[in-house]
């Protein structure tokens, strides 16, 4: 080995100690192979001791199981071990950069988390009296009054689970705002090529008619091509902003005017929030609806750490349509729901959820603005776009921008234009991430980018974090680029597992554990 690769695991070509003598368990040191909790526990027998229950009369009658249930039983060792090294195998904000694209993966503040495990927070229930949680509902109004001057806007919906259930919300109540102007029949909903999938989905899923408006060569919308598209038919716009391609649509303004005018509404996807809040309110911009992922821009847990939260914000032209239920102050704090005495002008177009919004994620969202305060919210916004830009001009030179060198928001878009005639893909490239120790960026994604690979640093990192993920990156680039095919084809090689036969594992996935046959130990 040369002194230049001392202290690193040895090259994926090159043959060594490890590679001639495999070890029995399959382990490597540290690197444990774990079973499935199936193949470490044996359904016969129980981890803990439990006395025979005293017989008692069934009441399951037909019901009753007639066979093993079939779960392991394992000791509390067992079970330990099997989750710890199982979440040692994961990816996550605490283990290093995770440059996900339009996900916003940025750092938990323990702060936060400490805040929403507090009595009265963490141990709350839906079903409680107003009296009892008074603590509560105050904490949920003075957040959706903080939303509220975030986003310029003078209602916001609390209850919305995530950002598609945001988006649905969003939309329900531009259906209601048209019906009640007796405009139901405007069924068409204008969506920007580049747009989340959500968008039409949610679009379709209430009765609308979706129809594309084309991304121009500079990645936004322009509003000579809203202008075109609409008519008397058309309900509402859902556009992006800043947008999937990481770019402030420059022309939202007039977009805006565009659709109102036209007697349409205008909705916008709020799941980039996290680059413009402090900067720029939505509501002064002409937007009518908009969901915020609490999520990713006020710090909560995302994906499986989750739940999410999505509450949707509410133009002037459709404050009187806020889903039940909502808050309501006089004495105290009083939840209007289904069937309470509503105020002048006040048309709920329903229900969203059946209780009040995620309160966990509530206390973490409003933790996380306290601690920030509004220079501070505003200073994360600044870094996130800078930190991103910092990635696009440190890797310009090497791999190649679908729109042109121009500054981006908070996520830098690549495409696979500097991959041609190197043999390796996008896929090939994210692969050969894992093994620097990298989870991959968003892939392939906007879809109007052809080999997208869409980084977003957030402003979480530092640095000194940046540079080193920068380095990696100019290294893998320029080993594609040397025609070094072998680093990417059969990457991750230090990955527990391998590379999947991807097209093997969608067209014949194996769902269901199956005992294997017994173990048969070699002859001598």
């Amino acid at each position: 080995m040369s002194m230049n690769n001392q202290g690193r695991p040895t090259s994926a070509g090159e043959t060594g100690t490890a590679a001639a003598h495999p070890t029995f368990t399959g382990n490597k040191a540290l690197q444990i192979e774990e079973a499935l909790i199936f193949e470490i526990g044996r359904p016969e027998v129980s981890g803990v001791d439990i006395p025979a229950p005293k017989k008692v009369k069934s009441r399951l009658g037909k019901l009753a199981r007639d066979e093993a249930i079939g779960l392991p039983g394992l000791t509390e060792p067992e079970v330990m071990r099997h989750y710890v090294r199982l979440s040692q195998k994961n990816y996550g904000i605490d283990t290093g950069l995770f440059p996900l694209g339009s996900c916003t993966m940025k750092h938990n503040a323990r702060l936060n988390e400490k805040m929403a495990r507090l009595p009265g927070f963490g141990d709350v229930h839906p079903l409680q009296p107003a009296s009892t949680v008074q603590g509560a509902l105050k904490l949920i109004d003075t957040l959706a009054h903080y939303l509220k001057e975030l986003t310029g806007m003078p209602a916001v919906a609390m209850s919305p689970k995530a950002g598609a259930h945001g988006e649905l919300c969003g939309m329900m109540a531009i259906k209601a705002a048209l019906e009640a102007k007796g405009e139901g029949h405007r069924k068409i909903v204008l969506v920007p090529e580049s747009a989340h999938g959500t968008n039409p989905a949610t679009a379709a899923l209430i009765g609308f008619d979706v129809k594309s408006v084309p991304a121009q060569a500079d990645g936004t919308v322009h509003v000579s091509d809203v202008k075109a598209a609409l008519g008397p038919d058309v309900a509402a716009i859902m556009l992006t902003n800043p947008n999937t391609c990481g770019i402030f649509e420059k022309e939202i303004v007039e977009i805006a005017a565009a659709i109102h005018e036209a007697g349409a509404y205008f909705y916008c996807d709020g799941a980039n929030f996290n680059a413009i809040v402090g900067k720029a309110r939505p509501g002064d911009l002409g937007v009518d609806a908009m969901h915020i992922n609490l999520h990713k821009t006020f710090s909560t847990p995302h994906g499986g750490g989750g739940p999410g939260s999505g509450p949707v914000v509410l133009s002037e032209r459709l404050a009187a349509f806020v889903p039940y239920p909502f808050i309501r102050v006089g004495k105290g704090y009083a939840l209007v729901e289904e069937g309470g005495k509503l105020d002048k002008g006040e048309q709920p177009f329903g229900r969203m959820s059946a209780f009040h919004g995620q309160m966990g994620m509530f206390v973490r969202a409003l933790a996380y603005m306290l601690s920030h305060g509004a220079d501070g919210m505003r200073l994360a916004s600044e870094d996130a776009v800078l930190n991103a830009n910092y990635i696009r001009a440190s890797l310009a030179d090497l791999m190649s921008l679908p729109f042109g060198n121009q500054p981006c928001m908070h996520e830098a878009l690549f495409d696979d234009d500097w991959l041609k005639n190197t043999g390796v893909s996008t896929l090939d490239f994210a692969k050969a991430m894992i093994d620097e120790g990298y989870h991959p960026m968003t892939m392939y994604f906007p879809l109007v980018v052809h080999g997208a690979m869409l980084i977003e640093p957030t402003e979480s990192e530092s640095k000194a974090s940046l540079d080193l993920f920068i380095a990696a990156l100019r290294d893998l680039a320029m080993a594609a680029k040397r025609g070094d095919v072998d680093r990417f084809k059969g990457a991750p090689y230090h990955a527990p597992r391998r590379r999947l036969d991807e097209t093997r594992a969608a067209r014949t996935p194996i769902l269901r554990w199956t005992k294997p046959a017994p173990y048969k130990e070699a002859a001598e």
